[in-house]
């Protein structure tokens, strides 16, 4: 069972544009606590997992607690989306930086459930998929993220 099929555009939403913009205030000012930001920092610059092996070595690696906050966080963040506490767009508008963590899970996400449960990300992946063009954004922001990092890995080299 995913939350796949839920669609965000027809859901009703139950709160007022205020009460979205509250909630999404509220969620901001979390990601400002400063273990959750240094986790999404490294969960969005450091962590590339190019197969569904490295993705579990980090989760089995001093990293667990980081990838269980970050993936935490945003689930818990888009599961106020789906069911209907913030309005999608407002969600969207000023949380981008899902896309690009979901983009780090999304290639393994059938294995990822398979061997940790069936609902595994399954809200942030409803409100990410239902973006236009979602997997193509994906992708685009995997290789963006993964440049990023490994030009910053090759000025250190260049710098020591």
């Amino acid at each position: 069972m995913t939350l796949t099929n839920i669609s965000l555009l027809t859901r009703p939403t139950v709160s007022t544009p205020y009460e979205s913009a509250t909630l999404n205030l509220k969620l901001f000012d979390m990601r400002r606590e400063p273990e959750l930001r240094r986790a999404r920092s490294w969960f969005i610059t450091e962590f590339h997992p190019a197969s569904v092996d490295e993705y579990f070595a980090a989760l089995s690696s001093d990293k667990n607690a980081w990838m269980r906050m970050v993936i935490g966080y945003w689930d818990m963040a888009a599961s106020m989306v789906t069911h209907g506490a913030i309005d999608r767009d407002m969600f969207l508008a000023a949380h981008t930086e899902i896309i690009g963590a979901f983009a780090k899970a999304h290639p393994y996400l059938t294995e990822i459930r398979a061997r940790i449960g069936p609902l595994v990300l399954a809200h942030v992946e409803s409100v990410v998929m239902s973006i236009p063009n979602a997997e193509e954004e994906m992708a685009k922001r995997r290789a963006r993220l993964k440049g990023l990092w490994d030009a910053r890995q090759a000025a250190l080299k260049t710098v020591a």
